[in-house]
């Protein structure tokens, strides 16, 4: 009976995961190679990555999504069906936005999914801590994680792949019909019942760096991906300039390397459980040093595409595979009554970092050229370590009451 509630709840988060992946796909994936096609600077690619500000700012909405709802149909249910109704909606719109017409009302219809699925993302955090115990975190970060990648290669693999064949409008009916079957599963689900709520106020983040060892958690979060989101904002650029097409490029990073990720994601799943939070964030963030640092071989000599098959699913099974621990980590640190809204404080901070690590990343490539630019990016992810170790001390001399960090 248990095993069966369990593979529902995770089939359930796979699904709305696997929805919010479908529009950050085509976001990191399609995008900058459409710019790059077209002949936009590296600069300004890199610049581009300011779509993805309302992931970073979507604390300032969080306590509202994460107190008001319908009891009836479910605190969070009642905000994830309507959101992704309305990003069906729109993705209907942009098949109408075709980049040659202009890139604004593209940019625009990117700007206003993005802000729908990072509101999205408050609900659906929120539901995943009230629905998996803590002995199924791992497993459930693992399979979260999964979907989203899952989504990522819909998006930003096998439609970029097919793009040119199906053409635009139906590149986009496409992405509708995956985020509508996506909620299939969230209809049949009777959403369990909620704690008390939060207080629809900003006053849940002062109470939430009060909480003993929040801060040094933070800048663990703020650091552990910098170095790999600084790197990877100039990998499809950089095969662009170096003539891949299109659709090599949907084989290898939208969907090879996705398919890596996802099992990196399913199989650090498992590795938590077995081995700690704690240790696996250590060992996963060298590993992902060193699939960053291997990106630059890639800019140097002739390219080889089995060379490029390997390295692109290597460093992509190790994002897959370090975001677990950190993700699972971040769910340990939420408060019962305040989940949503914890969970999206920590996230946010991810992607503001991510953010501020991406925006710069094209005068990097521009300056110092790809080979060096990769380079500093693994350096970047091993200095990233250091929060991580520091925290892990302070953890082991009993400076801090998370206990679920130890």
């Amino acid at each position: 009976m248990r095993r069966a509630e369990t593979a529902s709840k995770l089939l359930l988060l796979g699904s709305l995961y696997l929805a919010q992946g479908l529009p950050d796909g085509f976001f990191r994936q399609a995008l900058p190679v459409m710019l790059r096609a077209q002949g936009v600077s590296l600069e300004h690619i890199g610049l581009a990555s300011l779509l993805a500000l309302p992931w970073g700012l979507k604390f300032l909405w969080a306590p509202v999504v994460d107190a008001i709802g319908s009891p009836r149909f479910g605190r969070r249910r009642s905000w994830i069906v309507p959101l992704q109704l309305t990003a069906v909606a729109v993705f209907l719109l942009l098949s109408q936005a075709e980049p040659q017409r202009g890139l604004t009302p593209l940019l625009v219809g990117v700007l206003l999914i993005t802000a729908l699925a990072a509101t999205q993302d408050i609900a659906t955090d929120g539901l995943a801590v009230a629905l998996l115990r803590p002995e199924e975190r791992g497993l459930g970060n693992g399979v979260q994680v999964a979907g989203y990648r899952l989504g990522m290669i819909v998006s930003g693999g096998v439609l970029i792949i097919f793009h040119e064949q199906i053409g635009w409008a139906n590149t986009f009916y496409a992405l509708a019909a995956a985020g509508a079957l996506s909620l299939v599963p969230v209809l049949c689900t009777r959403e369990p019942a909620a704690p008390p709520q939060a207080p629809a106020s900003l006053r849940v983040f002062r109470e939430l760096l009060r909480q003993p060892g929040m801060t040094s958690w933070l800048l663990v979060i703020a650091t552990y991906k910098f170095g790999e989101a600084f790197g990877v904002a100039m990998l499809r650029p950089m095969l662009i300039d170096r003539g891949l097409e299109l659709a090599d490029l949907g084989w290898i990073t939208g969907t090879a390397g996705f398919i890596a990720s996802l099992v990196g994601a399913l199989l650090g799943g498992a590795l938590v459980s077995a081995f700690g939070r704690h240790r696996m964030l250590l060992v996963c963030g060298v590993v992902q040093a060193l699939a960053v640092v291997s990106y630059a071989s890639l800019a140097l000599g002739p390219l080889d595409l089995g060379r490029v098959y390997l390295v692109c699913s290597f460093e992509h099974f190790s994002s897959g595979l370090a975001t677990v621990p950190l993700f699972t980590m971040m769910m340990d640190a939420t408060r019962p009554h305040a989940a949503g809204t914890d969970y999206t404080a920590q996230a946010c901070v991810v992607v503001l970092a991510t953010i501020v690590a991406s925006t710069p990343s094209g005068y990097s490539a521009h300056a110092l050229g790809y080979p060096g630019h990769f380079a500093l990016a693994a350096g970047l992810c091993l200095l990233g370590m250091v929060p991580a170790l520091t925290h892990r001390a302070r953890v082991r001399r009993g400076a801090t009451q998370i206990a679920s960090l130890s």
